[in-house]
């Protein structure tokens, strides 16, 4: 067959036994019988195909030939059997086991008694010069034969081919030696089979049995035609095999061993874990970072796009038409909020101005709950500006967890996607490997570290978009985008961080925070606006920004005039009330509404209650009385019962001595160094304070940065208080609690001052110097014991008040 293959020719048929030797693991040979390989007749390396479907012999032996083309390429073992042995020789081909995985077949035959193995060789070779047969996966490439001179090993394992041989040098008899043969020796017996590249022998001081030699092939077909050759060949004494004889054992040797690979990374965990989790790190950045600035990008502006939208704006105007037409003129101030703004015009327009110049300071809106902080800001100062994050630090706060915490701070600005459950599985693989290396791997992040990712993210944003407007053609297209937002402070994103309130004890949440936002006003990447009701606000600030004077604007209660004006503004009984839906409206008694502005003050949030009240039809006294004894109904389940199941940093006895002491106060207020150094608050009394100030019972009004009076944290808290200590039977009650307080304190007093003059007595000598000393003692006691013997006479009227109460 010359380059086109020539039909072949009918034979009887032969049979193809490949279990059978597998099972054996070697071919049987009778006398005058002997082995040829024909390699490069299927494409190597098929183990893995041979796992799947075809993991046995005859579908694949079938599927051969059925597309084997003779006139084409041959494909099947059996025809390639009967092409590649020639007439002249009188050969018997017997049996035909093919080798899938090196891509060749073994074909075993039977000569005639006067023709030699290397006689059948060479006839063979030079047949299939002349004739050489195509494989069918590549026609350009001929098939070779060579004569089997060991005993070779059918084995179906998981041995891939190479050009690389390891042959090992066994003895032939359980009692001889092995002979390690010499690299001239090993070149003669393998060279014919192809070019070498390297024949190694094994180190002189290895220690390894069997002794080995490394040979290397230029081409894998000749390590896979001198293995199946030569394995199990035996040299004899003559040819240097020594006095029993060298027997090959021959495998492939691989270059890299995956499993040299796989033992290294096992056995280095200290290097592959560490560095495994960098490479994670890195691919999660690379991959996800970009996704997840473009969904913040999107939540920055998704507002901004909402309003200019023609369609949005389009359907807008045509419900506004729809509702003049069938509910009359709407108004557009439906909180009747205008008159608060008309008071409040300053703060707005300060607060537009600062947002308008290059500051790299905060803003800070301070005031208590209900003074309208959030709709300054929301509804006036920023109702035209284009981009606007909010943090709510609230929801931040009242997540319980690490992975909570995560989820909430990405959900707030968009950050997605977000694995915050692979935070919890990272844990226990850090936990395990700290058992295995004494180290944690780094696969999980603290808190720390990915709320930092999540600000940083969001800092790339917010700059992103401050810097979409520019434009070649601009003036300032030459500067840097640095000196460009500093120019425009007008371009910047606005953050208004809500809810900001610091705890004593420490938040990294609001530490990181306040730090994020530190660095996005010190960029000049945009403005910060910080809502809060806590005015030691500047405390937890000043650590972020220590040498930065803030820009604050203090929201308090209204005037009893623009009190009444956001009243009746909200009644609207000063507009037009011609609509139908006036008609339906109960009649509105406004009898003694000044008097029940004052009891209220200034609070939006009460006022406006006030007002539904009023428009519901009820009186604004009995409005007021309403508001009153719901503020009464809240401060006795927070302050006085709500300390039975909580712990806070408080007592109901605390509590109660500040809401009677200002409930019986002339101007409604206290001295604040008059309650600190009171026998209540002895012991942390400012802590104290503070958390009740947290809580809204009270509220401190500072004179030149020092706390000076102690007032209601509401307005309305005063008429609650009066409220509360109308019922004898509870002021009663929390008297004798508080007397049984201030007994307690002062025989605990007495008992330190009874031990330290024990331990003075017990001196061998009384010195004269401790004479001052015993009597400040003795005074002590004096003074502690006649403060005890007041507080049981008192405590004494109160139970038998309580005893005889009907």
């Amino acid at each position: 067959m010359k380059g086109r293959a020539a039909p072949l020719r009918r034979i009887p048929s032969i049979s193809i036994r490949y279990a059978s030797s597998v099972h054996s693991g070697h071919i049987k040979l009778e006398p005058n019988e002997g082995i040829l390989y024909l390699n490069n007749i299927f494409p190597q390396r098929l183990q893995w195909f041979l796992r799947g479907p075809l993991s046995h012999v005859q579908p694949l032996a079938g599927i051969m030939k059925k597309i084997n083309r003779p006139d084409i390429a041959a494909s099947d073992p059996e025809s390639i059997a009967r092409f590649a042995c020639p007439k002249s020789l009188g050969l018997e081909v017997r049996e035909v086991i093919p080798r899938y995985k090196e891509g060749g077949a073994f074909i075993k035959y039977a000569r005639k008694p006067n023709t030699s193995d290397e006689e059948v060789r060479a006839t063979v070779q030079e047949h299939l010069k002349q004739n050489p047969i195509r494989p069918w996966y590549s026609p350009l490439q001929s098939s070779e034969v060579d004569r089997v001179q060991g005993r070779p090993w059918i084995e179906d394992m998981a041995r891939i081919p190479s050009q690389t041989l390891r042959v090992e040098f066994l003895p032939d008899s359980a009692e001889g030696k092995g002979v390690e043969l010499t690299q001239e020796t090993l070149y003669t017996l393998f060279r014919p089979f192809g070019k070498l590249l390297t024949i190694q022998p094994q180190p002189s001081d290895s220690k390894v049995e069997p002794r080995y030699a490394i040979v290397r092939f230029s081409r894998p077909r000749f390590a896979v035609m001198a293995r199946n050759c030569m394995h199990g060949f035996v040299l004899n004494e003559a040819e240097g095999g020594g006095k029993s004889g060298t027997r090959f054992k021959i495998n492939y040797d691989r270059k890299i061993k995956f499993s040299v690979i796989k033992d290294w990374l096992m056995n280095h965990p200290r290097i592959v874990i560490p560095a495994f989790a960098a490479l994670l790190a890195t691919l999660t950045v690379i991959i996800f970072d970009p996704i997840r600035t473009f969904f913040i990008t999107l939540k920055i502006k998704a507002s901004h796009h909402t309003e200019d939208n023609a369609v949005i704006q389009w359907i807008r105007r045509q419900v506004s038409k729809a509702n003049r037409i069938y509910f009359g003129n709407r108004r557009t101030d439906p909180r009747g909020l205008a008159a608060i703004w008309e008071d409040r015009q300053n703060d707005i327009s300060q607060l537009r101005a600062w947002l308008t110049e290059t500051i790299e300071t905060f803003i800070v809106i301070h005031g208590p709950r209900g003074s309208g902080k959030r709709e300054l800001v929301f509804d006036q100062a920023l109702k035209d500006h284009k981009y606007k994050v909010v943090i709510d630090c609230k929801q931040l706060q009242d997540a319980r967890g690490d992975t909570a915490k995560i989820s909430r701070a990405a959900a707030q600005v968009g950050y997605r996607p977000i694995f915050s459950w692979m935070n919890s599985i990272s844990s226990w693989i850090d936990l395990a490997a700290q058992g295995m290396i004494g180290t944690k791997a780094g696969f999980s992040e603290t808190l720390d570290a990915q709320l930092s990712k999540i600000w940083q993210n969001t800092a790339v944003a917010m700059k992103r978009v401050a810097l979409e407007g520019r434009s070649k053609n601009d003036k300032d297209a030459n500067i840097s985008d640095d000196e460009y937002l500093e120019a425009h402070p007008e371009k910047r994103p606005v953050v208004i961080i809500d809810n900001f309130t610091y705890d004593a004890q420490g938040d990294i949440v609001l530490d990181k925070l306040t730090e994020w936002a530190a660095g996005l006003t010190t960029s000049n990447i945009a403005h910060v606006i910080f809502l809060t009701t806590d005015s030691s606000y500047s405390k937890p600030l000043s650590k972020a920004l220590p040498n930065q004077v803030f820009r604050a604007i203090g929201l308090g209660d209204c005037s009893p005039e623009v009190g009444r004006r956001f009243v009746m503004s909200h009644l609207d009984t000063e507009g037009d009330s011609h609509d139908e839906a006036s008609v339906n409206k109960p009649s509105r008694n406004l009898t003694g509404l000044d008097d029940c502005i004052k009891v209220l003050g200034g609070r939006i949030t009460d006022l406006e209650f006030m007002a539904h009240r009023i428009e519901a039809g009820e009186t604004p006294k009995a409005a007021v009385d309403r508001i009153v004894d719901q503020s009464a109904s809240e401060i006795m389940k927070i302050f006085i019962l709500g300390t039975d199941s909580v712990t806070p940093q408080w007592t109901r006895e605390q509590a109660w001595h500040l809401i009677k002491s200002l409930a019986h106060a002339k101007d409604g207020s206290l001295l604040y160094n008059k309650i600190i150094l009171s026998d209540m608050f002895k012991e942390n009394g400012e802590a104290t304070v503070r958390a009740l100030e947290q809580a809204e019972l009270i509220s401190v009004t500072s004179v030149s940065g020092f706390p000076k009076y102690i007032k209601p944290g509401k307005p309305v808290y005063q008429a609650a208080f009066q409220r509360l200590i109308e019922n004898k039977t509870l002021e009663d009650r929390l008297d004798l609690s508080i007397l049984g307080k201030l007994i307690g304190q002062e025989n605990q007093s007495i008992s330190k001052y009874e031990q330290e003059l024990q331990l003075l007595g017990s001196l061998p000598k009384q010195p004269r110097e401790l004479t001052s000393r015993v009597e400040w003692l003795l005074h002590k006691i004096q003074g502690s014991q006649s403060k005890v013997l007041k507080y049981e006479a008192d405590s004494a009227a109160l139970s038998k008040a309580l005893q005889h109460e009907k």
